[in-house]
């Protein structure tokens, strides 16, 4: 069970002028999760100031009661973060020998931001993703989600949507999308599309070398001896699971099939 962390001063810090009302954190397992709110300030810069301050003033009050470097899992939901506040909560969360891990947002800027500062992302909140269990359908999908970075080793990028990564994906890297996931880099890492179980979605990379593939439900891991492959490559879902094609012309020789949720080749007679 999750249990909160007070918010409430105790007798012994009573003269303090203000409690922090504005942040919150809560112990989940071996984590902590840091919940900002969502709303939109009306004086930015001051705003964000005084938040900082609940945020010091939370950690310090706080300070002793979780063990050295315990990962943080932020919780901004709507709220706009830029690299300058995103550096503020860092800062402020390794003086208290936290380390800042994942964020949690809904804003795709906030999203971009930190995955581009090299934190793992997550463009939905927890709550939404224990209580949705449909399948994500491509016309029920979010907007792209569009990145400029390499994702390194112990990042995650989630997204319900399509992601689109211009940059390479390191061993130990993970992007997991509802959509298709384009790669306009070197994929070592692991890739996961349709993650709702859409199995039309598929895997796109200029240089395809990935620790795992995973489309819906089907998973998929590289032979013991990659073969040197210098030309993009799409990965997609047939009824024998998942396999690697040219990228070249991919759309125009394959179709995706309803009845059999799997991609198959086009006869000759009908390519254009």
């Amino acid at each position: 069970m999750n249990r909160e962390l007070t918010t409430s001063l105790s007798k012994d810090n009573a003269n303090v002028s203000k409690p922090y009302s504005q942040v919150h954190l809560k112990r989940a397992g071996k984590k902590l999760l840091l919940i900002l709110p969502d709303n939109e300030p009306k004086e930015a810069n001051k705003d964000w100031i005084e938040l900082l301050q609940d945020l010091k003033y939370c950690l310090n009050h706080h300070k002793g009661t979780w063990t050295p470097a315990t990962p943080v899992h932020l919780l901004v939901e709507n709220r706009l973060l830029d690299s300058r506040q995103f550096h503020n909560i860092g800062e402020a969360l390794e003086a208290a020998e936290l380390k800042l891990t994942r964020v949690f947002t809904s804003r795709r800027q906030t999203a971009i931001t930190a995955a581009t500062a090299g934190y793992s992302v997550e463009q939905e909140t927890p709550q939404r993703e224990l209580f949705t269990t449909e399948i994500a359908k491509p016309g029920n999908l979010t907007e792209p989600l569009y990145v400029k970075t390499t994702v390194r080793s112990g990042v995650v990028i989630r997204h319900p949507g399509s992601i689109i990564i211009r940059g390479d994906v390191n061993p130990g890297g993970e992007v997991i999308a509802d959509g298709d996931i384009i790669i306009w880099g070197h994929l070592r890492g692991v890739a996961h599309a349709g993650a709702k179980g859409n199995s039309e979605s598929c895997i796109m990379a200029l240089r395809m070398q990935p620790t795992q593939l995973r489309i819906g439900e089907a998973v998929a891991r590289p032979p013991g001896e990659i073969q040197e492959v210098f030309e993009a490559e799409v990965a997609y879902l047939t009824t024998e699971g998942i396999r690697l094609k040219s990228a070249l012309n991919f759309n125009k020789t394959h179709t995706f099939t309803a009845k059999d949720q799997g991609w198959t080749q086009k006869n000759s007679s009908n390519l254009a």
